[in-house]
């Protein structure tokens, strides 16, 4: 498999882009009930998101972009079952499953962090092989070339996914549900091999098929995904699987435990994670989601929840939003200050969900989607994978940063699992 420099996703060439829109870009159905128009009714955002969904009949990717990232999807997956989206949800799920089973490498449940746009299923979306699903990239000097971060695999994207298919369950049709399930429980048991003797769960696989490496550091937003996650299967399957069940809860109790332990008491703040040993706490980037999600999962359990929400308010607000860290604060990024208008309703504070709620309103755009940040190079504090680069967020459409707002505008906490 050729390497390939810095970021390459974004070169994707024009012709590659063309021949997936017309290949599977318009392929709007009339099928879906409810419609986009419909749902847009309970939430604009979720709208928006099951318009592209009706175009694609799979996965979707901001601006409509050939590159849907897995996380992305899992999330849009998320708040479509909330607005009840039945066709739409689906949609995004049977590709889910089907890129799972037919990955052209591996056959151990993992999903990779970036796909195309679309049914993977179909015929016509298949550039290299009748029996794989493809990946994002680009021929240059007659080798395909693909992206060191698009062909890895994340553990929090992975928990996502399993917390997504378990909630399309809820809503699909009783032969689909259990496909989702048998689904989820595959991404599940993939997630346990990165359970560390240590505490928590490593980070996933990085590198290119035939040189792909475990990744050593830990994160505390991926362990609190891993919660939600590992709770949420655990409940569907309690009662015909209890000794897999109960492997599952003690596995959310160990992400919890790595959680809990990276809280600075003094502070009332969640530091990101560990360095690349597994062991020391890295104390150099204090990120908003490892605070806001935090508290989403574990709610009231926290000693002190308002004391780090306050944290969170005074070291990363910019104006009525949020920065994505502590530091700069040199921009507005619109899927965590979604996450904490989610963390303001929980905690009953209605004036301040409503004023983030109002700003969020001024970014979207008409069709009902909003973009990542309200400005270009709004800064994170860490590279991108694999590269030297900077990883920053652009004033560009965001799926995910739309689906957390669809979620807002729902009143509803993904990560409240019983």
């Amino acid at each position: 498999m050729g390497r390939i420099i810095k970021n390459a996703c974004r070169y994707l060439s024009i012709g590659l882009i063309l021949v997936i829109f017309v290949t599977q870009g318009c392929t709007f159905t009339s099928k879906a009930k409810p419609s986009a128009k419909e749902i847009s009714q309970k939430s604009s955002a979720a709208g928006y998101l099951a318009s592209l969904v009706e175009d694609t009949s799979g996965f979707i990717g901001g601006d409509r972009s050939a590159q849907a990232y897995i996380y992305d999807n899992a999330i849009a997956l998320y708040a479509l079952s909330e607005a009840g989206a039945v066709w739409h949800v689906e949609k995004l799920a049977d590709a889910i499953v089907y890129a799972q089973d037919h990955d052209r490498t591996f056959s151990d449940g993992r999903l990779r962090n970036v796909y195309l746009t679309g049914d993977p299923s179909e015929d016509s979306g298949r550039a290299l092989s009748s029996k794989s699903v493809p990946l994002p990239g680009f021929w240059q000097n007659g080798k395909w070339l693909e992206d060191y971060y698009s062909v890895s695999t994340s553990t929090g994207n992975m928990a996502w996914v399993v917390l997504a298919l378990c909630k399309a369950s809820e809503v699909a049709g009783k032969d689909k549900a259990t496909d989702y399930i048998t689904s989820a429980r595959k991404g599940a048991d993939f997630l346990l091999n990165f359970m560390s003797p240590s505490g928590g769960f490593t980070a996933g696989y990085e590198g290119w098929d035939d040189d792909q490496v475990k990744v050593t550091y830990k994160s505390t937003e991926h362990n609190i995904a891993l919660i939600a996650a590992f709770t949420a299967i655990a409940g569907k399957i309690e009662d015909t699987y209890p000794d897999k069940a109960r492997e599952y809860r003690e596995a959310a109790d160990h992400a919890r435990e790595f959680v809990l332990s990276m809280y600075d008491a003094e502070e009332n703040c969640f530091y990101t994670g560990t360095e690349e040993d597994g062991e020391t706490i890295n104390v150099g980037v204090i990120p908003l989601d490892a605070n806001a999600l935090s508290y989403l999962v574990m709610g009231d359990s926290l000693t002190q929840p308002e004391a780090m929400i306050d944290f969170v308010r005074t070291h990363m607000s910019v104006g009525v939003g949020y920065d994505f860290s502590a530091g700069d604060l040199d921009g507005i990024w619109n899927e965590g200050t979604a996450q904490m208008a989610i963390c303001y309703l929980k905690l009953g504070n209605t004036s301040e969900y409503d004023s983030v709620m109002g700003y969020l309103k001024t970014q979207q755009y008409k069709e009902g989607g909003i973009p990542a940040a309200d400005r270009d190079g709004v800064s994170t504090g860490f590279l991108i994978s694999g590269t030297d680069e900077l990883w920053e967020y652009d004033n560009t459409l965001s799926i995910c940063a739309t689906g957390w707002y669809a979620l807002a505008q729902l009143q509803k906490n993904p990560l409240e699992i019983s």
